[in-house]
């Protein structure tokens, strides 16, 4: 959001969560031409705020994704906020989300400060990125459950005596065999793409494969990627299914797929490495 802009406030807010500590000064940025830009990551800015928290400000990036299905708050790398608002999700109905949300956001850019971030699992309490955030994990006092935030896992039983993130790693696995095959078929009716046997593999370099007699594999990682970017992969690899190559006819089928696969690919350059 680099060259001059000028700010217009909008409101001042105090939070009924924490009135002493936290006040909100909404801000929004605006800068000619700058609606509709992509953004790094995928999807188009709407608007730029300054959430100041105590003493602290955070800067937050609206963020329209037409793959989203839902608003959802994070935490960028650069300490900024991004809140990602479905197609047809209204500014007012992203700040209310965010006003929710402000002691999460607060927490999470404290220990991102302090060098225990969500984006460094090797640092403080245990961590595993699902659905394409990191999440704490933890277990049940009789150790028949698994927590991975305010989701919950069977225990695999295969992974007692394990390390916490071994056994996260196990219940994963043991998700992905569900889900993802499920998926794979039910995408690949809905476009009418006739497929073999799917398989869920750990590849170490591939998020899927697609053999010449019409199998798809996945890679089991893919449970620990946002779900518009698991859908990608899928469909990339129904993709195949026509053009067993990566000819111009062949995107062309992927865009037809999936109109904005760009964003995903995007994701996948950006952040992809960190899960592989």
């Amino acid at each position: 959001m680099a060259g001059p802009c000028w700010k217009t406030p909008l409101r001042v807010i105090r939070s009924a969560l924490a009135p002493a500590e936290v006040q909100l000064e909404l801000f929004q940025r605006l800068k000619a031409g700058a609606r509709g830009a992509p953004m790094p990551g995928g999807g188009t800015w709407v608007a730029s705020e300054t959430l100041v928290v105590g003493e602290r400000s955070i800067e937050v990036h609206f963020v329209r994704h037409p793959r989203a299905r839902a608003f959802r708050l994070t935490l960028c790398r650069d300490g900024s906020g991004r809140v990602t608002l479905p197609r047809y999700g209204s500014m007012p109905g992203a700040r209310n989300f965010l006003l929710k949300h402000v002691p999460w956001l607060a927490e999470r850019a404290a220990a991102q400060r302090e060098g225990q971030g969500p984006t460094d699992p090797s640092k403080g309490p245990v961590q595993v990125r699902f659905r394409g955030e990191f999440e704490g994990v933890s277990a049940s006092g009789d150790g028949r459950v698994l927590h991975l935030g305010t989701h919950s896992l069977p225990m695999p039983r295969t992974a007692a005596g394990s390390d916490l993130m071994a056994r996260a790693q196990a219940a994963l696995q043991r998700l992905a065999r569900r889900e993802l095959p499920a998926r794979v078929r039910e995408l690949a009716q809905v476009h009418g793409i006739p497929v073999g046997t799917v398989s869920v593999r750990a590849q170490r370099t591939r998020w899927g494969s697609c053999s010449p007699g019409g199998g798809i594999s996945v890679n089991w990682r893919l449970v620990q990627v946002p779900e518009w970017v698991r859908d990608y992969i899928i469909l990339h690899e129904l993709a195949h299914r026509r053009h067993l190559n990566h000819s111009p006819r062949f995107w062309k089928e992927v865009e037809l797929l999936c109109p904005g696969y760009e964003a995903a690919e995007a994701w996948l350059r950006e952040t992809g490495r960190h899960v592989l």
